[in-house]
């Protein structure tokens, strides 16, 4: 039994180099100047109106973007937990299958389906229909944010309504729940732990991507990730890079906290 702890050592040495590297790298660079110097210069460029500016519109994109996942994904969770084995199984597959394609493949079909002269536009005309504008905006970067997202907020909650034992929700119909009732005093509460989990699996990415907004915002949309990668790649400042990243990361931390939190909270209240 003790051997097989060595089966995890290849995970282990990609975890330091890939993970605990990097990352101790960007605190490096992060929290020093160029010439190795501690400071908090790095961090404090957050305050700039640029970067607040593009901090606060990636927050609102990634506000945006994780409710309407929410929205969309758990009536299809639903659908699903209520569909045979077979059925779900097949359903899931189909549903995830575009996961499986390269994310900037992805991201470039949609450029092509929403630019002005692009397949959605053709159709439009062909109908003699008016075309749509939203190439390079922020419909366009939350649409596709939304598409690229969504499945990491189905999966959590679809794993948690497949769990919930449908003698409980038979019961509560036998005391004269009706269906509203039963969804808002049995499953939603049962299903809150998946709701929060796939909450952070949206909000976290949609809040520091930058290829999407590149690609469908035309880089006319700048958002935190997009300054950080311009600070990394066009200014080749990596202290400053690391610096802005720093604070994006203890956001993102202290969003996590908030609902790992909430989710404790919730568990303790179903165990009362």
């Amino acid at each position: 039994m003790k051997n097989k702890k060595w089966f995890a050592a290849p995970y282990l040495v990609w975890s330091v180099a890939f993970i605990v590297i990097p990352l101790l790298m960007i605190v490096y660079y992060g929290l020093t100047d160029q010439d190795g110097t501690f400071t908090l210069e790095n961090m404090a460029k957050i305050t700039t109106p640029e970067n607040l500016k593009a901090l606060g519109l990636a927050i609102l994109l990634a506000f945006i973007s994780t409710i309407i996942c929410l929205i969309l994904a758990y009536p299809l969770a639903i659908i699903l937990s209520r569909k045979n084995v077979n059925q779900s199984s097949f359903i899931v597959l189909i549903f995830i299958l575009p996961m499986w394609m390269n994310f900037l493949l992805r991201t470039l079909a949609w450029q092509t389906l929403l630019e002005k002269n692009g397949v959605i536009n053709n159709i439009l005309q062909f109908f003699h229909l008016p075309s749509l504008n939203i190439i390079n905006t922020p419909y366009a970067i939350v649409l596709g944010m939304v598409y690229n997202f969504l499945p990491f907020m189905v999966l959590p909650i679809y794993n948690v309504l497949i769990k919930i034992d449908q003698n409980v929700i038979n019961a509560a119909r036998d005391l004269g729940a009706n269906s509203v009732q039963t969804f808002f005093k049995i499953m939603l509460p049962l299903s809150v732990p998946g709701i929060l989990s796939g909450i952070t699996m949206v909000f976290v990415p949609a809040l520091t991507t930058f290829v999407v907004s590149d690609l469908l915002g035309g880089g006319k949309i700048l958002l935190i990730g997009n300054v950080i990668e311009q600070t990394f790649k066009q200014g080749s400042n990596w202290n400053v890079g690391s610096g802005l990243s720093l604070v994006l990361m203890l956001f993102i931390v202290i969003s996590m906290m908030f609902l790992s939190k909430t989710e404790k909270e919730e568990g303790e209240g179903d165990i009362l």
